[in-house]
């Protein structure tokens, strides 16, 4: 550790949780921030000033002025540029902390590059907007037993989870199947920029204490900045017949779970979700605010220019103006749900 080390992280180092030893580790360690959103952007900000040497910033979208209120490393600069928010985060914390090393990755996490982006890291943040990505995230974590720490917030709500792989209960031992049905987005129901910042704080505290090798809290915590109101429980061990700790099965690793397909000819792309029954008369309610919405009982069109999205009951939909995978899954996780 050199001098400018000591300085810099000085009051790090004096909280006896860490030390020199400890901040030594940070900078030392490797993590992967999944998704640059109201989360991952607090996050890569976070332990780019904690001194985590190297930083990999994985997300699919481009800054967009909405994402202001509560995405931390962005400015309207960044919305006139349409920059990537992984490109535009890793140019934020070049300013922020010159000697953290950060390699963004402007794609979707999929089954097809996941090993390649998270199987060198020590650690693995949680800043998606779905299961599906989530369960990959996993997947991968659980067989290789390295840690992550998952969290999601939506309206004033929040919740976050360690996972130490082998140790505690992972993401599928508490949730083994996706939720049924439509679920509240950001797009739908709206966010607080503070539970974002709640939730994301409560990862990166996690995330220290394992990168300088203290154990994290095995609990897992809720809170409703609105309410008030904040909940922990004992987080369990792994569970027995937990598809990925117990039987270890791994399909979203895999890919045995259906990719989204770009349409040849159509400019659309086909997203298959077919474990997951929507109600749709539900969710053209929901989204009737946002743009035009015809429905019936079998299918859901719902106009958002320059895209139309046919939604069916199976949780199936077809997504057009677009040939880009990466982008009809964000729509998918933006208006239906993550």
């Amino acid at each position: 550790m050199s001098p400018r080390d000591r300085e810099r992280y000085s009051r790090q180092i004096l909280f006896a949780g860490i030390g020199e030893p400890g901040q030594q580790r940070i900078l030392d360690a490797r993590v992967a921030v999944a998704g640059c959103g109201a989360l991952g952007s607090f996050q890569a900000g976070a332990l780019a000033r904690a001194g985590v040497g190297y930083l990999r910033i994985i997300d699919r979208d481009y800054v967009e002025l909405s994402n202001l209120q509560r995405q931390w490393l962005f400015d309207e600069s960044d919305v006139e540029e349409s920059l990537p928010k992984a490109v535009a985060a890793a140019g934020r914390i070049a300013k922020l902390n010159s000697d953290v090393t950060v390699e963004p990755v402007a794609a979707d996490l999929t089954s097809s590059n996941v090993e390649d982006l998270l199987s060198d890291v020590d650690l693995i943040l949680d800043g998606t907007d779905n299961f599906e990505t989530r369960y990959l995230i996993n997947d991968l974590a659980v067989r290789d037993r390295r840690p992550w720490i998952y969290g999601a917030a939506v309206g004033s709500y929040g919740i976050t989870m360690p996972v130490m792989p082998g140790e505690s209960a992972c993401l599928r031992c508490i949730y083994p199947d996706p939720p049924a049905g439509a679920q509240a987005t950001c797009e739908t129901a709206g966010v607080l920029g503070p539970v974002t910042a709640l939730i994301a704080s409560l990862q990166v505290a996690e995330a220290i204490k394992i990168l300088c090798g203290a154990r994290p809290t095995r609990k897992i915590t809720t809170v409703d900045v609105w309410s008030g109101e904040i909940r922990q429980v004992a987080q369990p061990g792994p569970a027995v017949d937990c598809p990925a700790c117990g039987r270890r099965q791994f399909p979203y690793l895999s890919g045995e779970r259906r990719a989204p397909v770009s349409l040849c000819g159509q400019n659309a792309v086909q997203i298959h979700e077919r474990a997951r029954p929507l109600e749709l008369r539900d969710l053209a309610l929901r989204l009737a605010p946002l743009g035009t919405v015809r429905s019936n009982e079998f299918a859901l069109r719902f106009e958002a220019p320059p895209y139309l999205l046919t939604i069916f009951a199976d949780g199936r939909a077809i997504i057009k103006g677009t040939t880009d995978v990466g982008l009809a899954r964000s729509l998918y996780a933006r208006y239906i749900g993550a």
